[in-house]
């Protein structure tokens, strides 16, 4: 090769010379290039490499020299093979087309003798199809008609199980008559068509099924409510079914409630006799237990239970229907609603059904009869007893029983209005009583006993009044109106016992009228300190008290005045001023000469061993000790201040006098007429602290 190129390369004179025209390409290294550049990630060249290893080519001179030949024997080869092939394919083709062209003729003579026999069919087709759209109308008709018969129509058999009164109020009976009242209400869309004389005829036939479905209701509610008894009056689920349907009829539902008030009341106003004597009025039914009249030798104890088993027999009714009214008061309402459209006349405009309401009104009229022979009793028993305080624990009791009702009926109830008549009642004739007591006293007064203790009189009105608080105490009057409740009282059972005792002392002195009155005032104080809703009229007392104190303050003072000598210098020296010449007047004054004021002196030394107890002796028929204390020594501390006064006269008038201050034995001579002056306070030496070591 390099042999080839230097041959191209070399001149023909043997020297190298650039030659003047260009060079062929060099395929060989065209080749090589090519070679060199191809890029053996090409998926053709590996399947074309893997095509060679497939054949097992080897490597040789002859194979690379035959290679494109037989590569292009091979694809001839093949290609024959495939050229053999689509002519069997073809020959298949031709086959086909000659079944296919004998199928279109089949098919065309088919369409002709189909088409031929479908004129012939044709009006029967249109018949036929004429009777099956009639047979779809008919069926239609008769599936409506019989969903409307299903709907619409009530058997004979189900009116008469809503209108025979031989068949029970029981489940089939509600459903017919829920059944017929939607029948009713559906009406209403029958009235909306364009022929509405079905709508009204059936709408007329259901209203008087209904009407006789809700008579046979009301019939058979009364008859189950008659037949209800004292000791199990339960409600059962049937009534109260059929009371929640009634109610769409207000009138006959209202009737039933009459009725059953009206039979309720019957039985318990018969019950109550049976319990008062031991026997019943209707039939001969005889109490096992005791009678309440066999009490009545204790007014208390027959009222007491009277009230007490009309509470029981309250109580048991209202359980009894509050059933009737609570659990069901939803539905009745609703019938209400329903009903006022029925029976607009029944109930007025906007007024909802309140089964509080009604359930008070039925156990008001249940116990009509009881309250009648219970108000009966009591006023038999008020009339029969002239005892205050019998009359006024009757009127606790009733009080007591009242509140407690209260709390069970409502106001309007006639038992409450009759309690509350029966207590006034009592409390009038206790007034009354008490008034005669108080009148029979004043007839005849008398004077106080010697000893000035209390009437016997006042301590039976102040035993009463004791036992009439304790019977006030137990009451239930709310803690409000506890002491309001109890001040008529005791202003009819104190105070006219009080105002007699006044009158006692018209004509005694002091101080008998105001230990007397102070007796009376303090036991009548001690009787009221247990309870404190009468503490307003305690401190009434207690001022009425104080009052009396100070008259016997002020006269105990004026013992001490007069039974210590005191008094004329008290009574001598009061009208001077404390002016120079005033007090100067005192050596003019009686009282203040040497031998009136050495008297005083000696006067005053008697009684101050012995005052308190002299003093103590004038209220010793006081029943308190205390008081006569404070008494005696507000009294003596008064006396002290005056003793002051008058010792403040004496030194006043020595001192302006020269003299010295009172206890010097010897005097003091002064010039003076030609008499000697002789100290005031040297004749009256007594000091105010002296005389109050001695009070105190």
């Amino acid at each position: 090769m390099d042999n080839y190129t230097d041959e191209l390369t070399r001149p023909s004179d043997g020297t190298l010379s650039l030659q003047t025209t260009p060079q062929k390409p060099n395929v060989l290294s065209n080749k090589i290039a090519n070679v060199l550049s191809a890029s053996y990630a090409d998926s053709e060249i590996r399947d074309a490499l893997q095509t060679l290893d497939d054949r097992k080519v080897q490597n040789t001179v002859e194979t690379r020299r035959g290679l494109r030949l037989d590569a292009q024997k091979d694809v001839i080869q093949r290609n024959g093979d495939i050229v053999k092939d689509f002519g069997q394919v073809a020959e298949q083709l031709m086959r086909i087309r000659t079944t296919i062209k004998g199928l279109s003729k089949c098919c065309e003579d088919m369409r002709r003798h189909v088409a031929g026999a479908h004129q012939e069919n044709a009006p029967v087709l249109d018949e036929a199809s004429t009777l099956l759209g009639q047979k779809k109308e008919l069926e239609t008709e008769g599936q409506l008609l019989q969903a409307f018969n299903k709907h619409f129509v009530v058997s004979e058999e189900e009116l008469s199980v809503l209108t025979s009164t031989a068949s029970p109020a029981d489940d089939t009976f509600f459903a017919v008559l829920a059944r017929l009242k939607q029948i009713h209400g559906d009406c209403q869309i029958l009235l909306g068509s364009e022929n509405q004389r079905l709508g009204l005829e059936l709408m007329d036939h259901s209203w008087r099924a209904l009407n006789g479905g809700y008579q046979k209701l009301y019939k058979w509610i009364q008859f189950e409510f008659n037949n209800l008894n004292l000791e199990n009056p339960q409600i059962s689920s049937f009534i109260r079914r059929a009371l929640r349907a009634l109610a769409e009829r207000p009138t006959l539902f209202q009737s039933c409630l009459d009725f059953l008030a009206e039979a309720r009341e019957h039985v318990l106003t018969d019950a109550f006799y049976l319990a008062l004597t031991g026997s019943s009025v209707e039939n001969d039914q005889h109490l096992m237990t005791k009678p309440i009249e066999f009490y009545s030798h204790d007014p208390v104890r027959y009222v007491s239970d009277m009230l007490a088993w009309t509470h029981s027999a309250a109580v048991s009714e209202r359980e009894a229907l509050e059933t009737l009214f609570k659990s069901e008061v939803d539905d009745i309402k609703r019938g209400f609603e329903v009903g006022r459209e029925a029976e607009p006349w029944a109930a007025p405009e906007g007024e909802a059904f309140d089964g509080e309401k009604a359930l008070s009104d039925l156990v008001n009229r249940t116990l009509t009869g009881v309250a009648s022979v219970l108000r009966q009793r009591i006023d038999q028993v008020l009339h029969n007893h002239d005892d205050a305080l019998l009359l006024y624990r009757i009127s606790n009791v009733v009080a007591f029983y009242t509140i407690t009702f209260s709390k069970l009926l409502s106001p309007e109830s006639g038992l409450l209005t009759t309690l509350s008549a029966l207590t006034e009642s009592a409390l009038l004739q206790f007034r009354a009583t008490t008034s005669e007591t108080i009148a029979s006293i004043q007839s005849d007064l008398g004077v106080p006993s010697p000893d000035l203790r209390i009437p016997d009189f006042l301590d039976q009105a102040l035993n009463q009044l004791s036992l009439l608080m304790k019977s006030y105490d137990s009451s239930l009057t709310p803690v409000a109106a506890r002491q309001s409740g109890f001040e008529p009282v005791i202003t009819q059972a104190l105070d006219p016992f009080l105002t007699a005792c006044e009158k006692m002392t018209r004509e005694m002195s002091e101080p008998e009228t105001s230990i007397f009155l102070a007796n009376c005032l303090l036991a009548a104080r001690s009787t009221l300190a247990s309870y404190d809703f009468v503490q307003s009229r305690s401190a009434e007392l207690d001022a009425q008290l104080q009052t009396i104190a100070e008259t016997l303050i002020d006269y105990q003072h004026v013992y001490f005045l007069h039974t210590s000598g005191l008094h004329p210098l008290l009574l001598a020296s009061m009208p001077l001023s404390d002016s120079p010449d005033d007090i100067l007047k005192i050596a003019t004054l009686p009282p203040f000469q040497p031998q009136a004021l050495t008297d005083a002196s000696q006067t005053l030394d008697d009684f101050l061993p012995s005052a308190l107890m002299d003093a103590m002796e004038n209220l010793k028929r006081l029943s308190s000790t205390k008081l006569t204390r404070q008494v005696t020594a507000e009294a003596a501390d008064r006396f002290c201040e005056t003793f002051e006064f008058v010792e403040g006269r004496l030194i006043a008038f020595d001192e302006l006098r020269g003299g010295i201050n009172g206890g010097d034995e010897e005097g003091v001579k002064a010039r003076e007429g030609g008499e000697n002056i002789i100290p005031l306070r040297s004749l009256f030496p007594r000091t105010s602290g002296e005389i109050r070591v001695l009070l105190s």
